[in-house]
């Protein structure tokens, strides 16, 4: 066995003693954030990956469990737990050992006052804000967080690539959910860092249908949401920051961190906002399964 393989099995031994002591103290389930160990079903030299219920997410789990057993790693996976109160006991009590996790949604968690919006300002926060046994690796550009879109039409006709363009056209509607009128990146937030005037219309489930039909010109979609891709949407940029930025990242037990940075880390820089947008759709309309999605994309990313 190599030395990393063995740092790595004792590093792993070492949570699942861990993950043990925890079990003879408790009667419950960790993942409903108790301490007894439901995931911890493999052996002290398995790395267990776990995924939140989300079609999204599952997807990018089971690519890093992919690499994994690529690079001659053996996997156990617990995926569709649940949200985070639901798995970070999990992966602080060592019964996971890697999760796919969004950089500003998982900040907010455990630092709900921050006040990081960009993409650097929110994983330097989130390094410092994790609890001890926890570390990030490299994050990933694909994000899946708020965002505002326009239609490709629009875009065109009004040279749009940012939303800083948008300052000076007259009679936006913005879409979105109810509560995005109170929001800080709703329709204040647009004119105090941008200068761009709205007015708001509630639009719910139906912001993208809206968008597409003409009804407003302005719809606040998740980064990651397929039908920017089936609908032809166009992304707006956002330099200044109006957004919490929520990029892809792994979320990992420290101990086994360095042993398969050099597998993880490659798969999250390959992995782009766009090609999320396509892995969705692979799913959502397609109808793939997450490992056949997972092991094209490795391919075709020279990863497998």
């Amino acid at each position: 066995m190599s030395t990393a393989r063995t740092r790595l099995a004792a590093a792993l031994a070492g949570t699942a003693v861990a993950a043990l002591a925890l079990a003879g103290c408790a009667s419950s389930d960790p993942l409903t954030g108790d301490s007894t160990d439901a995931g911890g079903t493999g052996d002290s030299s398995t790395i267990i990956i776990g995924s939140q219920a989300y079609y999204s997410n599952e997807i990018i789990a089971e690519i890093y469990a992919q690499a994994l057993e690529g690079a001659g790693f053996t996997v156990e996976r617990n995926f569709n737990i649940g949200q985070r109160d639901a798995y970070i006991p999990s992966l602080e009590d060592g019964s996971i050992h890697l999760f796919p996790e969004y950089t500003g949604n998982l900040l907010q968690y455990f630092e709900p006052d921050t006040t990081a919006t960009t993409p650097e300002d929110v994983y330097a926060a989130l390094a410092d804000a994790l609890p001890d046994g926890l570390t990030v690796l490299d994050q990933s550009p694909a994000t899946d967080q708020d965002s505002y879109n326009v239609t490709a039409a629009f875009a065109e006709e009004n040279g749009l690539t940012s939303i800083a363009d948008l300052a000076g056209i007259d009679g936006l509607v913005l879409g979105g959910p109810p509560e995005l009128e109170e929001r800080p990146y709703g329709p204040k937030g647009l004119e105090e860092v941008y200068g761009v005037s709205v007015t708001f219309n509630p639009t719910a489930d139906t912001t993208v249908d809206e968008l597409v039909a003409g009804n407003i010109q302005v719809a606040n979609v998740y980064s990651a949401d397929p039908r920017i891709e089936t609908e032809k949407l166009v992304t707006l940029e956002d330099p200044e920051g109006l957004f919490l930025a929520s990029n892809v990242v792994p979320l990992v037990n420290a101990d086994i961190a360095d042993e398969i940075a050099d597998v993880i880390n490659p798969v999250s820089a390959a992995l782009t906002p766009e090609g999320l947008i396509a892995l969705n759709v692979e799913s959502t309309v397609d109808e793939r399964s997450a490992e056949d999605i997972a092991k094209d994309w490795l391919a075709a990313n020279g990863l497998s």
